[in-house]
């Protein structure tokens, strides 16, 4: 891992977004508009092995692809968002592409409920203190 984790990046943005002393109001959608559903999902396609990270905003969330290379051997990209240019990880054997895809998506879905029950604790003081009850 080198020494400026995307991962420490993507959070540390959430924790920002969502540490906001005031949300502005949701905007209210038609009942038959669904609300987007936060993929966490693998998927294989021909040779990728692919899981997309948990969170509330695509431009920030993570996705980690194994393909095969030239030669056989296996590489894994990371990406940030639909549009940032992968970082690459390689070359490795399918079995340890698979692991490290899975490894990373582990860690990201824990160190992101991590932070989300942070966030949450920190919202319910913020909101007995406004209220006097602490």
């Amino acid at each position: 891992m080198s020494e400026s984790d995307p991962t420490d990046h993507a959070l540390a943005t959430i924790a920002s977004i969502l540490d906001q002393p005031e949300t502005p109001p949701e905007v209210e959608r038609p009942v038959s508009e669904p609300r987007p559903a936060v993929p966490a999902t693998a998927t294989t396609d021909g040779d990728g092995y692919s899981k997309i990270g948990p969170g509330p905003i695509a431009a920030i969330r993570f996705r980690w692809t194994a393909r095969r290379g030239e030669h056989g051997d296996y590489f894994v990209d990371e990406t940030i968002g639909e549009t940032s240019a992968p970082m690459t990880s390689g070359p490795m054997s399918r079995e340890a592409a698979i692991a490290m895809v899975d490894e990373r998506e582990v860690e990201a879905r824990r160190r992101f409920d991590q932070l989300r029950h942070e966030m949450t604790g920190r919202s319910a003081a913020a909101d007995l203190v406004r209220k006097g009850e602490a």
